[in-house]
């Protein structure tokens, strides 16, 4: 199990040998909800199953299945999931992602993995990632407009003052204490206990826990940081951030005197504007090119165009599925009745032939989809 980022995405893209498996399904985080999650984890199972009988012998479909049913199994694995769930499995293959967002129970084989509902989470201008810090330790949380979960830091990445400075805090003997909640400016004392050292060290902190963030997290994610700390703070990490994703406007609250809930809130309000303005630019910018023959919304013209490498951006509606494949090669399309293993979702082959040619792929809403077809594309030329 692991978070979801881009690369994980571009594994998948390398990984297809067929079989794939793809099975995605709403989870649940709280009990008692949470127990008709393996239930209908192994329903979904039972459909990868019949849809691999369709093809091949019982010798080579458990195999594929036994990871699969070892998940059902899996106890504690049911007792802490998120919003949704998506699992893929192939003859070398098998990867379990926690998602925050829930998703439609699905279970599809076919001769490439179904990746859109992760281009959606991956691809969805609405993510961003907050940094809480204080003067003494940073948590790093990631969400988007209906949740917000902490993330584990990588290896790396200080959680504290004493593990970025460690026996380089400018003097060992002074520390730093908290009254009135967690975050807080806190009260110094020590053997002189000088104003300026604190700064200097809280500098070398913010600048440790800025590089590392950069690197580990928001480079990888290429996710809009919003800073969350009290107002005092918001300044001098400012002047230290080399991060190019920071937000200009943050969340000038203590972190630790909010609920996870006014956390979001909070990063929400900063993030929206931009995830408004984004979509909208998206839309403008499909108007702007159609009108010089530089965009379509034609399933048949833009598979040609995704196949030569001319689509520089792809619209695609959230919830739209295309039963049929694309011939990678000459960029003809198949429809199809969607009960063929071999056969995933046409808007999801487009996709992923975008992706692979270096295009970029966005998941927008059905409401603020710019066309009535599931696809708008924009060409390079």
């Amino acid at each position: 199990m692991g978070t979801l980022l881009n690369e994980h995405l571009i594994k998948l893209l390398d990984a297809q040998e067929p079989p794939c498996l793809s099975l995605y399904q709403g989870t649940h985080r709280r009990h008692p909800e949470n127990q008709q999650d393996p239930i209908r984890f192994r329903n979904l199972l039972k459909a990868l199953e019949e849809s691999l009988r369709q093809k091949y012998a019982t010798k080579d479909v458990t195999p594929l299945l036994e990871p699969y049913r070892a998940l059902a199994d899996d106890a504690d694995f049911w007792n802490h999931t998120l919003d949704g769930l998506a699992v893929f499995g192939g003859s070398a293959h098998f990867q379990v992602f926690r998602l925050q967002r829930s998703v439609g129970d699905l279970a599809i084989v076919a001769d490439s993995f179904h990746i859109k509902p992760l281009v959606r989470i991956l691809q969805s201008a609405d993510r961003y990632q907050v940094l809480a810090l204080n003067q003494r330790e940073a948590r790093l949380f990631e969400g988007n407009r209906d949740m917000l979960d902490e993330i584990e830091l990588a290896p790396g990445v200080p959680r504290t003052i004493t593990e970025a400075l460690g026996e380089e805090l400018s003097d060992p003997r002074l520390t730093v204490s908290s009254y009135g909640g967690a975050g807080g400016a806190g009260m110094r004392h020590g053997h002189g206990g000088k104003k300026d050292e604190v700064d200097i060290d809280r500098e070398r902190f913010f600048r440790a826990v800025d590089r590392a963030v950069l690197a580990h997290h928001t480079r990888p994610a290429g996710l809009p940081l919003i800073l969350a700390a009290l107002p005092e703070h918001h300044a001098p990490f400012h002047s230290v951030s080399q991060n190019p994703f920071l937000a200009a406007d943050g969340i000038r609250i203590d972190p630790g005197a909010l609920s996870a809930d006014q956390l979001r809130e909070n990063a929400w309000r900063v993030a929206e504007p931009s995830f408004r303005a984004r979509v909208a630019q998206l839309v403008d910018a499909f108007g702007a090119a159609r009108g010089k023959d530089l965009a379509s919304a034609d399933a048949s013209d833009i598979s040609a165009a995704a196949v030569s490498g001319r689509v520089n951006t792809l619209l695609v509606e959230a919830d739209r599925r295309m039963p049929g494949r694309l011939n990678a090669d000459g960029g003809g399309i198949h429809q199809a009745s969607g009960v063929d293993p071999e056969i995933d979702d046409l808007l999801d082959d487009i996709a992923e032939v975008v992706l692979k040619a270096g295009g970029e792929v966005i998941i927008v809403p059905e409401d603020q989809m710019p066309t009535d077809s599931g696809l708008a594309a924009i060409y390079r030329f």
